[in-house]
């Protein structure tokens, strides 16, 4: 009989042991002393309590740990910052090289359409000299052939600039050829003072291409 109340007493000094070390895990798992968190879990949820979730340093070496990884973590983000200015910089910079090197090359564009225009203009230009110069030297033959009254009738018909050119090209075939020229003797069939002016003209103005 009194062993078996040694077994209980034992029995219920091992349960009270174990209630004991059971409430105490929990309480220091509750304060944050100790991580049971996940085999506690539903024990806390009966007793209706929270675990504790937040995480304190322990030492003053957690802290100081604690401490570098802002740090770090604070100058990578400033690190990031001013790459980022860098390359909004650059960026900018790009545009303006790209805006000046367009604003060249609209510029060659229209030097280059303003040489092209003056090329066309000359080229008219010599074209028209050309066939004029075609024109004239046949006028020349024409009047070559006539009677000089006759081609002294043509030429007061023709304005200045015109005479002007044909005879300086009569001139021109007279002397190609070796042969007299007939201008003089044309302008001596002019009027007066048609003759003087044609005279002064050709004596005061260059070749014209017009």
């Amino acid at each position: 009989m009194s062993n078996a109340k040694v077994l209980g007493k034992s029995i219920l000094l091992i349960i009270l042991i174990l209630v004991l070390v059971l409430f105490g895990l929990l309480w220091f798992d509750y304060l944050g002393i100790i991580h049971a968190k996940r085999a506690f879990a539903p024990l806390f949820k009966l007793a209706g309590l929270s675990p504790q979730t937040s995480v304190s340093a322990s030492s003053s070496k957690e802290l100081v740990e604690a401490d570098l990884d802002n740090d770090r973590f604070a100058k990578r983000l400033e690190a990031l910052d001013i790459r980022s200015q860098e390359l909004a910089k650059r960026e900018s910079e790009v545009k303006e090289r790209e805006d000046a090197n367009a604003q060249i090359a609209q510029e060659l564009e229209d030097k280059e359409k303003t040489q092209a225009e003056r090329e066309k203009t000359f080229n008219n230009l010599v074209k028209k000299y050309d066939d004029r110069s075609v024109n004239i030297e046949q006028i020349v033959a024409n009047l070559n052939g006539m009677p000089p009254k006759s081609a002294v009738g043509i030429l007061i018909e023709m304005d200045d600039q015109d005479v002007i050119d044909v005879l300086r090209r009569a001139d021109e075939i007279a002397a190609a050829s070796g042969e007299s020229s007939t201008v003089a003797y044309w302008l001596s069939l002019m009027p007066s003072d048609r003759a003087a002016e044609i005279s002064r003209k050709m004596a005061n103005k260059p070749l014209s291409i017009n």
